[in-house]
């Protein structure tokens, strides 16, 4: 019923996760890659990836992929790979709109026979029970009749040049037996690291949100215990090397909890649960805490400032670093930004310096106007080395406590620079 050869794929979404997997995919069959932003697919067509996930050898070693921003030029397909984000709202609510509408677009162009397979993170049962009706609605077809769905979510980890979509073992399952093995046979096509076949798309909904889940409570445990500590005047990284010493000891280490994965999957989880009458108290404490830390790296600052003398308000703030995550350009839900945010509270002067991120992006997503190239010397009241990108740790400590001023505060969130030569650190 199901022939991998015969599979003309096209895939929905050309971000950090469809990119990499439609590049994949044609290297060997016919892929069509959309994505509803043109200049993306400009870009694509030059021969560039601007989330440089992808280098420009590789999207020419994919000889059998075409780029499109029209929906309809996907027509032709028996295979549709959903990769669209699954954003939260400003109320910490799943936003399944991006999710909505790519069903609703295949629900004009799906066809007898055809299987639709999502990647993106959701809560357990989002995939039937919203996705496919849409598809239905729109297409007139029936769901498991006339065609057929499978899930498997996605692990791109945006940044990561040793974890890519070829090593990472790809969770897989579909809406039938036989189309559970389709799905399984064809990603591991693609997946030299293997497969693992959930029994049902419920199930690998529920692994991939918990994957993100796990590591966000952790994280809030140490970063509660940094808390903790530093009240106490103890360093939290030396207590947890000592604490590293035992075997199952696990290595987390505290900081800001952005990025479109571990800082938002938690919230899909715990709307499911609540829908069901389930408060979940701990994932929702662990987020609680990790949203607030950007908040607290700020109020420390604000103190050292005061000790100091210097006045918060009008005092000139250099944050270095406004990606989520370290030597990456991707801006989803940085916690970055909750350091600005008290900052601007405080009425402080506040400049955004990152050699990673695209400033048209920065200034689009959060009205930020990031300092085009290297800061002044001996011009800031205090310096927080939020992001730690491989440029700000080759610059050292020397070069960044001289774009301060002589009683400059200097808080290192990254544990980049030697402790004893910052003012602060978490």
């Amino acid at each position: 019923m199901f022939n991998i050869d015969n599979c003309r794929i096209g895939i929905i979404g050309l971000g950090y996760v469809g990119l990499p997997l439609a590049i994949e995919f044609g290297k060997q069959l016919p892929t069509t890659g959309f994505d509803i932003k043109k200049e993306r697919i400009d870009e694509l067509k030059a021969g560039q990836d601007s989330t440089l996930e992808v280098t420009p050898d590789e999207l020419a070693g994919a000889t059998h992929i075409s780029y499109t921003d029209k929906i309809a030029d996907l027509a032709d397909c028996n295979v549709y790979i959903v990769t669209v984000p699954t954003p939260i709202d400003s109320f910490k609510r799943p936003d399944l709109s991006p999710l909505e509408s790519a069903s609703k677009a295949l629900g004009n162009i799906i066809g007898k026979g055809d299987v639709v397979i999502f990647e993106s993170t959701v809560y357990p049962g989002a995939t039937e029970e919203i996705c496919i009706p849409l598809i239905e609605s729109v297409s007139g077809l029936t769901y498991n009749e006339d065609f057929f769905a499978g899930y498997s979510p996605e692990r791109i980890n945006p940044g990561d040049k040793e974890h890519r979509v070829t090593n990472i073992l790809k969770v897989t399952s579909g809406s039938t037996p036989e189309v559970a093995d389709f799905v399984d046979a064809l990603y591991r096509r693609i997946i030299a690291a293997g497969t693992h076949q959930a029994s049902s798309i419920r199930v690998a909904e529920a692994a991939k949100v918990i994957e993100n889940t796990q590591r966000d409570v952790n994280i809030a445990l140490v970063n509660e215990l940094a808390l903790i500590f530093n009240r106490l005047g103890i360093d939290t990284e030396e207590v947890l090397k000592a604490a590293g010493t035992k075997w199952n000891f696990l290595p987390f280490r505290p900081g800001l909890v952005g990025g479109h994965c571990i800082g938002v999957d938690p919230y899909y989880l715990t709307h499911k649960a609540q829908e069901i009458g389930y408060h979940p108290d701990m994932i929702l404490a662990g987020r609680r805490i990790n949203d607030g830390m950007g908040a607290y790296v700020a109020e420390c600052t604000v103190k050292l400032l005061t000790q100091r003398r210097i006045y918060v308000a009008g005092a000139k703030v250099l944050i270095l670093g406004l990606a989520f995550k370290e030597d990456c350009p991707d801006l989803r839900n940085t916690r970055v930004i909750d350091i600005i945010d008290e900052f601007k509270n405080y009425h402080a002067e506040v400049d955004v310096y990152d050699p990673w991120v695209v400033p048209e992006e920065a200034q689009e997503e959060y009205g930020i106007a990031v300092i085009p190239d290297q800061p002044a010397a001996n011009h800031y009241d205090a310096i927080i080395l939020a992001v730690g990108h491989r440029q700000f740790k080759e610059m050292g400590v020397e070069k960044i406590r001289a774009l301060g001023k002589e009683q400059c505060v200097l808080f290192d969130v990254k544990y980049v620079l030697p402790k004893d030569q910052v003012d602060a650190r978490l």
